[in-house]
């Protein structure tokens, strides 16, 4: 979470990568599966405004791309779904599957006019916006939280994944506490 590298981590605390390995695997596969989103229970709202995009990194080498697809929840701003994947309308689907129906039941999604999004989530909870419009503000602010506080996304930086099960997990790792720190902001005001 504090974007140390691992081999830093086992100098300061003086144990084995092997250990750190074996301990950030059972760290991961802890992570809950809905990344600790919770619905604001709000009585009068009546539409959830959430906003959608994604965003490129790699595994082992820049040739190899996969791309973050994320929806968040303006209000508590928290992270809905989590898909990563290629750049289709393939991976668009498996992320709005992710959305929890009670969601989507109440949702409109702001997005950028990348077509996969208008081609799986229906019309009329659909807004394509110009990304200067600002209505995708939150999502992009989180992109860059993204890539300034998980190490292996930030830019021309050494730190990168070699496997496609860490470069996932410690993604969802990041966004389960994220969204944590959300709704605890969010729920005990």
């Amino acid at each position: 979470l504090e974007r140390i590298s691992l081999r830093g981590i086992c100098r300061v605390l003086g144990i084995s990568l092997c250990w750190l390995l074996n301990f950030i695997e059972a760290l991961y596969l802890a992570n809950p599966a809905d990344l600790n989103f919770q619905i604001p229970d709000d009585a009068e709202i009546e539409l959830l405004l959430l906003e959608a995009d994604e965003l490129w990194s790699f595994v082992q080498n820049k040739q190899n791309k996969h791309w973050i697809w994320l929806i968040l929840e303006r209000r508590t701003r928290q992270i809905i779904a989590l898909h990563i994947g290629d750049r289709s309308q393939k991976s668009a689907d498996v992320l709005w599957a992710k959305v929890p129906l009670a969601v989507k039941n109440q949702a409109l999604v702001l997005t950028d006019r990348w077509e996969a999004y208008g081609l799986v989530i229906p019309a009329v909870q659909h807004t394509a916006c110009e990304k200067q419009s600002g209505q995708v503000s939150l999502i992009e602010r989180f992109n860059c939280t993204l890539r300034q506080r998980v190490s292996r996304l930030v830019r021309l930086s050494l730190s990168f994944s070699k496997s496609d099960w860490f470069h996932e997990e410690a993604i969802k790792y990041f966004i389960s506490h994220y969204n944590l720190e959300c709704r605890n902001r969010y729920f005990d005001n």
